[in-house]
């Protein structure tokens, strides 16, 4: 049953805690004949259909359906969770009927909530918020939307490139952060841009692609490395037990249980002082390749200070930036690095770089 409820969160969006036991149970019979090899790799596991397990002899039934039945043949009955009852025979993989059942076109739960979640990723909010929680209690917020979505998304033949090109050449996703009203709307509307803190693994890849530096990863359990390769980006780590500080101070999820709201999207107190007080991120900025042949490239200090804000923040400064950046200047009496490192910590360290707007 643990099989059938991480499939029901990941590919309907659904939490089965408050099915009732026997729809659950008709589910799980699906996934019944699992079988498990290991192998020679820490925690590592080959998954198969293994035809020779056996269903029991018998299991609750809801009002109608057996939820799973053994026959003398060996063929057995499963429940799909719209309450259709499905006939398995012997050496057929269960799996497979459920996977045809789950994307078929006329099925809704599938479609739902995979362009729920793209909407919630690329949005950040769900038309059904929380993303992982479809059920009738919990109505989207938008109907029509999230019909239009799952249509277009089924008639794409569930092309995702589809549904995402739609959501990012929409007006919604290209509004402006500043609510156009006061107070603001609530966020369930849609009516402006939601500011959200930049992913852990996002942000620590932003800073070592602006300074040229890596981070070094290592893993007690060598799965397939104990340290990972220097070139390896962050969002590209397969193993949720690989450790680092800076992605567990940002929020990165532990992935015990799959839910969207693991991840931990505000900002924390510990999180700026890791900005402002972190050797290692003193160490990328000082150090790293990038940042330093940007700051002893050619040029005076108005070049850099474009330079900087371009590489950074991806715009030129202001007229107000840049005022205070003069004056900073001459105040302290630093030389032209030392400023430029100073502005490079303070953009880092700025609400503007470290959120998505």
């Amino acid at each position: 049953q643990a099989i059938a409820s991480a499939v029901a969160l990941t590919f309907m969006g659904a939490r089965t805690d408050a099915w009732p036991k026997e729809r659950l149970a008709g589910m799980a019979a699906f996934f019944s004949q699992i079988g498990y090899k290991s192998t020679g790799e820490w925690k590592e596991e080959i998954v198969y259909f293994d035809p020779d397990k056996k269903a029991p002899a018998f299991a609750p039934a809801s009002a109608g359906a057996s939820a799973r039945q053994a026959s003398p043949a060996g063929a057995f009955t499963a429940v799909l969770p719209d309450g259709t009852s499905v006939r398995l025979e012997p050496g057929e993989d269960p799996r497979a009927a459920f996977a045809a059942w789950l994307t078929s076109p006329s099925n809704p739960w599938f479609a739902r909530a995979a362009v729920n979640r793209a909407w919630f990723w690329i949005v950040g909010r769900g038309i059904v918020h929380e993303p992982d929680d479809i059920r009738p209690d919990n109505p989207p917020s938008h109907p029509d939307l999230l019909a239009l979505l799952e249509r277009e998304l089924v008639a794409s033949r569930f092309d995702m490139k589809h549904v995402h090109r739609l959501i990012f050449n929409s007006s919604t996703y290209q509004l402006s952060s500043i609510p156009a009203s006061a107070p603001a709307a609530p966020e369930s509307s849609f009516a402006y841009a939601l500011i959200r803190p930049l992913d852990a693994e996002v942000l620590i890849d932003a800073l070592n692609q602006i300074t040229g530096m890596s981070e070094q990863y290592s893993s007690a359990i060598p799965e397939p490395y104990t340290f990972i390769p220097p070139d390896q980006r962050s969002i590209a780590l397969a193993d949720g037990s690989i450790r680092s500080a800076f992605l567990e101070t940002f929020g990165r999820p532990p992935r015990d249980t799959g839910l969207a709201s693991e991840r931990t999207a505000q900002p924390t107190a510990a999180q700026r002082l890791y900005l402002l007080n972190s050797g290692d991120v003193q160490r990328k900025l000082q150090q790293g390749p990038k940042l330093q042949a940007l700051l002893q490239g050619q040029g005076g200090p108005r070049e850099v200070t474009n330079a900087l804000f371009l590489t950074i923040l991806s715009r030129y400064p202001t007229d107000e930036e840049l005022r205070a950046i003069s004056e900073y200047s001459q105040a302290g009496g630093a030389n032209r690095r030392g400023v430029a490192q100073d502005l490079a910590w303070a953009l880092v360290n700025s609400a503007e770089f470290g959120v998505r707007h």
